[in-house]
């Protein structure tokens, strides 16, 4: 307990001091991975969620998308119930092929009033920051999901905020990042995550943009963004790019501007009968958004 209290203590203390963790090899797994730019890639939801882990991987491959997000409760059956030998596979698969499995996209909530309910969120996180790091994953994806009516918000922000904190702390320890979603109908309002990350103090706490609509309510998705930009992580969803009418183009501007060189992530709703056509369609009009940076 002292040994991982005092690593922790020298974690925080060399990322508060600018030290890069390239120096250091067993930590450089906890850093935000340094991809050269910005990358597509597909969370499972709702297009990949029907595919076998094979399935998901080499459709990925066929149309370009070498990184995933792989969410929970879907057909490639990642979840914490695997045997170490299960995992160990789950990794190989991955290694043998050009896609990453960059995360994993679980539905874990920490805004629950109830106490009983509330830990089980927290430590069922726990096990999935286990799985993370066994199947090569760098973070879990989480929210926050609500702000009960019947509790005071200011409450419900510190307790949210609080999970995080301990959720980020054991994090450290598997060499994860947490990667909080902007999601939920009132959470997702960019004024209340920044009163949750103004009380987190883990620094492998991130955001991940969730290109919702309410990100362009007063002040304008520039202020918004700018609002949380400092805790902004390394994966960022979007609905598609001729789906929506999301100004995606400033939106990759601005994530520019603070060196965003980590994974957009199609999260699309729609039912496409070619997936992988809708998948390179996507890829094109990436990489036509990108160049216009």
């Amino acid at each position: 307990m002292k040994e991982n209290l005092s690593r922790r203590l020298f974690i925080q203390k060399s990322m508060a001091a600018g030290i890069s963790f390239a120096a250091f090899s067993n930590l450089s797994a906890f850093s935000i991975p340094p991809y050269p730019e910005m990358k597509l890639g597909l969370v499972t939801y709702q297009w990949g969620k029907d595919w076998d882990l094979p399935t998901l991987i080499a459709n990925c491959e066929k149309a370009g998308l070498l990184g995933v997000e792989l969410r929970t409760q879907h057909a490639h059956g990642v979840e914490i119930n695997l045997s170490a030998l299960q995992r160990t596979e789950v990794r190989k698969r991955f290694a043998d092929s050009p896609v990453t499995c960059v995360g994993y996209g679980s539905n874990f909530e920490y805004h629950n009033p109830d106490p009983k309910i509330l830990r089980y969120n927290i430590e069922q996180t726990k096990e999935y920051i286990k799985l993370c790091k066994d199947i090569g994953a760098t973070g879990i994806k989480v929210k926050p999901n609500n702000l009960p009516a019947e509790v005071p918000k200011e409450k419900t922000i510190a307790q949210i905020a609080a999970s995080l904190n301990e959720i980020g702390r054991f994090a450290q320890d598997y060499g994860q990042l947490i990667r909080v979603e902007v999601h939920g109908a009132i959470t997702q309002k960019l004024p209340n995550m920044k009163a949750i990350f103004d009380q987190v103090t883990e620094l492998n706490v991130k955001i991940c943009w969730n290109s919702n609509d309410t990100d362009l309510l007063p002040p304008g998705l520039e202020g918004n963004f700018n609002m949380v930009k400092k805790w902004i992580g390394d994966t960022a969803h979007v609905r598609g790019f001729s789906i929506s009418n999301y100004p995606y183009q400033q939106l990759f501007n601005l994530m520019a501007g603070v060196h965003f060189k980590g994974w957009v992530f199609i999260e699309a709703t729609t039912k496409p009968v070619d997936k992988i056509a809708a998948m390179k369609e996507q890829l094109v009009l990436f990489n036509k958004i990108k160049a216009n940076i």
